[in-house]
């Protein structure tokens, strides 16, 4: 008889497309840029009626939505086929008839499991929290210095986890060809507790690269100043860091980053991505500012996630032979001056005057 491992990946086989090489788009030159456009009508999330707030990706196929492709006739001359089997053929096929210049991906994009700052400026409010309590390093109760995940949080990844073990064995969702971090702390706990121990492909292994620029807004929030490169090692030996990753936070400011800095980063990243990574299905752990930026880069809706949400784009990259647009940048800002109704501890007494804020 059979294993379960073995039927499992045999019906895989018979449900997945023939997948084709793709190769990546050409690295812009000074005089062309990458164009990014989002496809769509394939996702829920898509959809202006689809409210944010309220959207269950894990009861909802991450978003997919039930329709035909113009590949099912030969692809699915029986109906038979799930849907992720279907898009993803409809996908090998956008690649295999587009232009050199011209690459599909779907980016499955991961906020992090709610971490010990989002507890933090919940419990003390959004203008404490920008005006001080961001810029320490916790209350004297609890830290929120790279922020860990709290049980909370734990227990969203464990939603997620269970969502991709049975969309990968039966909804036909194919297994990412590539998984990228943030190096914050917060998402490396995440991709973790996602993605390890699922039942993947040989050749889709649970294989991490740490990227610099998919962090989160940089600067003054001691929760987005991330931990050394050999801490983060020692915690999770197997993931991979991209090149020029340094020991020390470089990027770590007193100011924080505007709006328009991180559009121009995360575009950089975006472009990184696509021009050196070949797969098609790409899966991102990040942050809710990141992605809400990445979206905006890939000229998706806004769309905001709550703690542990995902969202899947289908993304058309075209090297388009002409000078960039002008982007203008922002300068970084200083903290906000906190008002007359915010409470300022003495440093004398934070620890004993912080209340103990209770995670779930």
């Amino acid at each position: 008889m059979k294993s379960a491992v073995a039927s499992t990946f045999a019906i895989a086989a018979l449900l997945a497309p023939v997948a084709n090489a793709v190769k990546c788009i050409p690295r812009p030159s000074p005089n062309s840029y990458i164009n990014y456009t989002t496809i769509t009508g394939f996702f829920m999330q898509d959809d202006p009626n689809t409210v944010p707030s309220t959207f269950n990706y894990a009861t909802n196929n991450l978003g997919l939505i039930n329709r035909t492709y113009e590949t099912d006739a030969t692809f699915d001359p029986t109906g038979k086929k799930p849907g992720w089997a279907r898009f993803a053929n409809y996908v090998t096929s956008l690649n295999a008839n587009s232009p050199d210049n011209v690459q599909y991906k779907v980016l499955i994009m991961g906020r992090h499991g709610q971490g010990y700052h989002n507890v933090a400026e919940s419990f003390y409010g959004t203008p404490a929290w920008n005006c001080y309590w961001s810029l320490i390093d916790g209350n004297g109760t609890v830290s929120w210095a790279d922020a860990h995940v709290t049980p909370a949080g734990e227990a969203q990844t464990a939603i997620a986890h269970a969502f991709w073990v049975d969309a990968l064995a039966n909804n036909g969702l194919p297994a990412p060809e590539s998984y990228y971090t943030s190096p914050l702390w917060r998402c490396l706990q995440t991709a973790t507790l996602t993605f390890a121990n699922l039942t993947l492909p040989d050749d889709r292994p649970f294989k991490v690269i740490v990227k610099e620029f998919m962090r989160e807004s940089i600067g003054q929030h001691t929760c987005d100043r991330r931990s050394k490169k050999s801490q983060i090692h020692a915690a999770f030996p197997s993931y991979e860091f991209e090149n020029g990753f340094t020991e020390d936070d470089l990027l770590y400011s007193p100011l924080r980053e505007s709006d328009s800095a991180e559009f121009v980063r995360l575009k950089k990243l975006m472009d990184d991505i696509f021009t050196n990574d070949r797969g098609t299905f790409l899966s991102f752990t990040s942050h809710s500012g990141a992605i809400g930026v990445m979206l905006k880069v890939l000229g998706h809706r806004a769309f905001s996630l709550s703690t542990g949400a995902s969202i899947p784009v289908l993304v058309r990259a075209e090297v388009i032979n002409d000078k960039a647009p002008t982007v203008s940048v922002d300068p970084w800002a200083a903290a906000p001056t906190c008002g007359p109704d915010v409470v300022i501890p003495t440093t004398t007494t934070v620890a004993s005057a912080a209340p103990t804020i209770t995670v779930s």
